[in-house]
């Protein structure tokens, strides 16, 4: 029996690019659950005329999205085996996904990331800021936790029965460092697989302004700092 996938996707303001990151999911996804951060355009709709099932959280943050898609997965009959999340911009390949479970299917993972490889990197895909804040990041894991991440990425997979010890909880920029470092502190099975990356469609809300990438770094390096210490 093959694994069910179920894919969440935080949009704010995606409308130009949503519906071209949900239909170019592979076939292997179940449900493609985008979740509507209080947008003003026409993501929802968008949205919708790809398949997507759509949601609403009106409290901005990235992790409010992530968490009103796992509440809404929780509430259904029929669980998934493996839930993925992708950014809603187009910023990533959509149909890398198949590549991204596979060490969950062939090898017994519990969680993958979806690496940025600097050679799979299309030129300005990442800004100065999130180059750095990575590396500062995934340095300072390796440091402290011995960790072997290279990338905080947002495209990832993860065992949902993981994802729910987990019992994530941040709301906003903190959300993918919150869970590696619950990974690691869980003992999870975790490996990096490298995906490609391109320049995002439209204006990011975290890199692309100074007051978000550094709102962002000070919530990453805050949850590095607060596992370390525990």
């Amino acid at each position: 029996m093959s694994a069910i996938i179920k894919v969440i996707i935080p949009a704010f303001n995606e409308g130009d690019s949503i519906g071209k990151v949900v239909s170019e999911l592979p076939n292997s996804v179940a449900e493609i659950i985008v979740v509507n951060n209080n947008s003003n355009d026409d993501t929802v709709e968008n949205a919708q005329k790809a398949g997507a099932t759509v949601l609403t959280e009106n409290r901005k943050g990235y992790g409010y999205a992530c968490l009103k898609g796992l509440q809404y997965i929780e509430e259904q009959s029929k669980q998934p085996d493996i839930v993925v999340f992708i950014d809603g911009d187009y910023s990533d390949y959509p149909d890398d996904l198949d590549k991204v479970v596979a060490p969950i299917l062939n090898r017994n993972m519990d969680l993958v990331i979806g690496a940025r490889k600097k050679e799979l990197r299309e030129a300005g895909s990442m800004t100065f800021p999130q180059i750095f804040g990575n590396e500062l990041a995934t340095f300072l894991m390796r440091l402290f936790f011995g960790a072997k991440f290279t990338d905080l990425g947002p495209f990832r997979a993860i065992k949902y029965e993981k994802l729910k010890e987990l019992q994530m909880q941040d709301k906003t920029y903190g959300w993918t460092v919150e869970m590696q470092l619950k990974a690691l502190r869980k003992k999870l099975a975790y490996t990096e697989v490298p995906v490609r990356y391109k320049k995002r469609i439209g204006v990011s809300k975290v890199s692309g302004t100074v007051k978000g990438a550094i709102f962002a770094g000070i919530k990453i390096l805050g949850w590095i700092f607060k596992y370390s210490i525990k």
